[in-house]
């Protein structure tokens, strides 16, 4: 049967393997819902078991194709678009993600950085790997000292992408951080998954001994032989893969890896402003039911603030 919640958003986050998509899934059959991915992966067609793309319909999941470089920029558009058009609709938009940035970008309107030029990215690797990191650094000082000052010249990635800012520019170190208010576009009410860590753990290794069992291997031989993006290479399992045939080693470097991602979820969700911690050591259902309780008497939200 289904039941009803103020036409509010409803957020979810938690770490990986914590139990987020069963229990947005046993939401959307209470109540006149639907889910809204804010996973950075799930985004990729491909690579559906590797990612773990959720079975039944989910907004915003298998969007893109592997080459394709996702942005936070893009992906804050479409994901205001969706949550826009449910709420027209008089449906709850129930945001699910353990992607930290891309969960912000759905809640919130960030203040993103503009789109570098073409091949600005590849421009400044360059600079970086012919120049060497010190000389790159320097430039940086000379475009933007405060970004060159929070970043170290052996950090490849991020001096790259300073660099990259600056040219358009913006900057790596905006002047006013938004990202943990609790300012929203609608009013929201955030949950957070919480598990005792050795059933986290467990979790995860059966979670990656079930997608090796699946065809993970396959999955990743198939998307090794096109092209893939920065981006999408940065999916859990791909590199682990790649490097070891051997099924065991990949499994296991697999399961440090996303223990390791975990850790850093947990911290992400630690930072989330007036986030409502839920114990998911349990069936979805009745932490979907709990959910539900804290919703209803928080309906009186005040009004989302545009950012």
């Amino acid at each position: 049967m289904r039941d009803s919640v103020t036409n509010a958003v409803l957020a979810l986050f938690g770490p990986t393997a914590s139990g987020k998509t069963a229990v947005a899934q046993a939401l959307s059959e209470r109540i006149p819902a639907e889910i809204v991915s804010a996973d950075s992966m799930q985004v990729y067609r491909g690579l559906p078991i590797l990612t773990a793309q959720p079975k039944g319909p989910t907004h915003l999941v298998a969007i893109w194709e592997l080459d394709h470089d996702a942005s936070v920029g893009e992906y804050q558009s479409l994901a205001h678009e969706a949550i826009d058009g449910l709420l027209s609709a008089g449906k709850i938009p129930i945001v699910v993600g353990g992607t930290g940035l891309y969960f912000r970008a759905a809640l919130a309107d960030l203040e993103l950085p503009p789109a570098p030029e073409p091949g600005s990215r590849a421009r400044w690797e360059s600079v970086y790997d012919t120049e060497g990191g010190t000389r790159a650094h320097e430039l940086l000082s000379e475009l933007d000292p405060e970004a060159a000052a929070a970043v170290h010249p052996n950090d490849r990635r991020r001096v790259v992408r300073a660099l990259e800012l600056a040219e358009a520019g913006a900057s790596l170190r905006p002047g006013r951080n938004r990202l943990w208010t609790e300012e929203t576009r609608h009013p929201t009410v955030v949950f957070g998954l919480d598990l005792p860590r050795d059933e986290l753990d467990r979790r995860i290794e059966k979670r990656a001994r079930e997608m090796f069992a699946t065809g993970a291997r396959e999955e990743v031989t198939r998307a090794l032989q096109g092209k893939l993006s920065d981006t999408a290479r940065h999916a859990l399992g791909l590199a682990e893969l790649a490097e070891h045939p051997d099924d065991e080693v990949a499994l296991n470097a697999l399961v440090r890896r996303t223990r390791r991602y975990a850790s850093y979820q947990r911290k992400w969700m630690r930072r989330i402003p007036g986030l409502v911690s839920l114990t998911a050591d349990r069936p979805p259902g009745e932490v979907a039911d709990e959910l539900l309780q804290v919703a209803r008497a928080r309906q009186r939200l005040p009004a989302g603030r545009a950012g």
